[in-house]
Formats: structure tokens, sequence, C-alpha cells
């Protein structure tokens, strides 16, 4: 049987040798894709990046990237969104001016703070490590079954380096949060066969590569996992 393809979207701005290699460990054949054909080629589908918002989405529409990961999520194709990736499935971003995204998660994403009067400060861009944690009022661990997250436990670290965070209107969908400074933000959303990190798992040791092992042992191979509503 032939390894699954999964196509890493390549719009100019990202990490993609990390990621392809990633995949690779873990027993995908993975793509450069800087054309949609590519992109609907491939069994799964996965956004990187790094940078500015307006600049990413402005190049995903200009190489006609952005329908293509839209019809792969419309498909039922496992989509995976790593950090500016992750922004990008949002409805708009507020990181100079207002920009809209692909809107595959309803919601918007706005910049983290580095706390107020009395609070404890911290600089941005949050850069290093940091921990992930099941929401608030989650049975441990239960959240994370049948995700790309499970086998994890609430405080493993991962590598973090953003400026702007995500907030989904609906927040069934979040998986996983992390806590800098005076707020918590969301770090994993999961929405149908959707699934995304503000975090990079490429870089983030053998944690964040079983990241990547259980999204293609489960969702990639015989895509029989989806959320329950």
């Amino acid at each position: 049987m032939s390894r699954p393809l999964a196509a890493i979207v390549d719009y100019g701005i990202g990490n993609l040798f990390s990621v392809r290699r990633a995949c690779e460990v873990v027993g995908l054949r993975a793509v450069i894709a800087a054309e949609p054909s590519l992109v609907r080629l491939a069994d799964a589908v996965i956004l990187p990046g790094v940078g500015a918002f307006h600049q990413a989405a402005a190049a995903l529409r200009d190489r006609g990237l952005d329908r293509a990961v839209r019809e792969a999520a419309a498909w039922g194709k496992p989509l995976m969104g790593i950090c500016l990736g992750m922004q990008l499935l949002m409805s708009r971003s507020f990181e100079f001016g207002c920009h809209e995204g692909l809107g595959l998660i309803p919601g918007e994403v706005v910049r983290l703070q580095e706390g107020g009067p009395g609070e404890r400060r911290v600089k941005v861009p949050h850069v290093g490590w940091n921990s992930i944690s099941e929401p608030p009022g989650a049975v441990p661990l239960s959240r994370w079954f049948g995700s790309p997250l499970e086998g994890l436990t609430n405080g493993t670290t991962m590598y973090f380096v953003h400026s702007y965070r995500v907030e989904p209107r609906d927040r069934d969908v979040v998986l996983a949060v992390t806590t800098y400074g005076p707020e918590t933000f969301v770090s994993c959303l999961w929405q149908g066969r959707v699934f995304a990190c503000q975090f990079h798992p490429e870089r983030s040791g053998p944690a964040g590569l079983s990241v990547y092992r259980r999204w293609a042992a489960t969702w990639v191979r015989d895509g029989s996992l989806e959320k329950s509503a």
C-alpha cells in the first residue's frame, strides 16, 4: 500500500522543510505544494506559516491556494494548520488592520496582551517553550481522546513563536489552551477534520512529533476519526 500524500501549502511564508521532514518520519509522503493542483491531489493538507497575516492571506489568494484549501476542507480531507496557518483558518485578523481569512473556523485573530498595571508583564512576541492543557472544565484527558493530542498529558510543553492569538466563536472547538502572562489563549483547535495548533510541532521534540504521528496514523491513513457534535 502506498503511503498517503500530504501537501504542505507553499505560499512563500513558512518553515516548509522541517514540516516535510516530520511528515516523512511518521510515514507520510510529503510534497511542498505551490500549485493548487497539488493540494487537490493530496490525501491531506498542511497549512504552515510564520510572519504577517495580511501578507500570507494575499499570497494564498494570488496563487489560488485559498480556494484549494477551502475545497480540501469541504471534501473532508484532513487539514492541519500550524502557527500562522492556524490563524489563517479564522474569519479575520486584526493584525495591521482588518483582513479576511479563509473562514473555515468562525472567529478572529487578536494581539496577545503584554499585561497592564498590577499584572505580570511579558514580552510579545511569545517565543519559547510553554505548556498546553485541556480547556477549563474538561474531564482530564477526555477531550484529547481521538485527537492528534491523544497520548499527551496536561502540561506537555511545545515551542511557540507568535504575537497574535485566535478567538473562535464556538468554544466547543477549543482542544487546548496555554497561559502566557495575563491571559490564557487557545493553543489548539479541532473542528471536524480540521486540526490546528498555535505551536510548532515540528520544532517541539518527541511530543511534537507524536502530534504528527497521531494525525497521520488515524486521520490520514484511514480517515475514520471525526469529532462528535
